[in-house]
């Protein structure tokens, strides 16, 4: 589904270029789930925005889907990513004036979904995911746990072919980030192919890969 070529990303200094991310080549394949471990500073969350397209400032070769990404401008690398990704953040990322309900329901507007597929599919998510009495409910009223399910659920709802979570138990108790961690592997024997980052090398064995990286340089156990 998708491969990465002699992907590089640096960022200029006085010096000359920091760089960041050197030579990537990674193959993710349909329905897997790659764990992205590391130190910090070592490049986990600027291969994770590369893979979202969030970042555009790379070279080498992104392939999606058989799709060249490195030839897609800006706005069409947004829309490509908007049908296609989705992602889990450590920190929620929830609308605080929207209740539980309405922060699903919003992505799926961005989509132009009609109206009467975004309730069904905002009612079923809320069963899915046992929060159907959270759903008008805001964010500031829910534990960490919650908002992190809520996010989870968030990011399938537009049902995404990758999902990508940066250290999505960084911010949760242990119980609550056993949770997080079943749920996505449930997802991911449904079908859903996930890349997360994670410092936590129990939850970054619980995936079917786990990938390192160091200085830039990536190398998988």
């Amino acid at each position: 589904m998708i491969e990465l070529r002699n992907l590089e990303r640096s960022y200029p200094i006085a010096t000359g270029r920091s760089w960041v991310l050197r030579n990537i080549r990674l193959a993710i394949g349909e329905g897997d789930f790659v764990s992205i471990t590391g130190p910090s500073g070592s490049g986990k969350t600027s291969l994770l925005n590369v893979l979202g397209m969030m970042d555009h400032e790379w070279s080498g070769e992104f392939r999606f889907d058989g799709q060249q990404v490195q030839g897609m401008n800006p706005r069409q690398r947004q829309a490509f990513a908007r049908d296609k990704v989705g992602f889990i953040f450590q920190h929620y990322h929830l609308i605080d004036d929207l209740s539980v309900a309405e922060n699903l329901d919003l992505p799926l507007q961005y989509r132009d979904v009609p109206a009467k597929e975004r309730a069904a599919r905002v009612g079923d998510v809320l069963d899915r995911f046992q929060i159907v009495g959270k759903k008008d409910l805001y964010p500031n009223q829910l534990s960490g746990g919650q908002q992190q399910l809520v996010a989870v659920a968030r990011a399938v709802i537009a049902r995404p072919r990758l999902l990508l979570a940066d250290e999505p138990t960084g911010a949760l108790h242990s119980s609550q980030g056993q949770m997080i961690m079943d749920l996505l592997q449930q997802l991911n024997r449904e079908g859903t192919t996930i890349v997360q980052v994670t410092h936590n090398e129990a939850y970054a064995k619980m995936a079917k890969r786990v990938v390192s990286l160091f200085d830039g340089w990536l190398t998988e156990a």
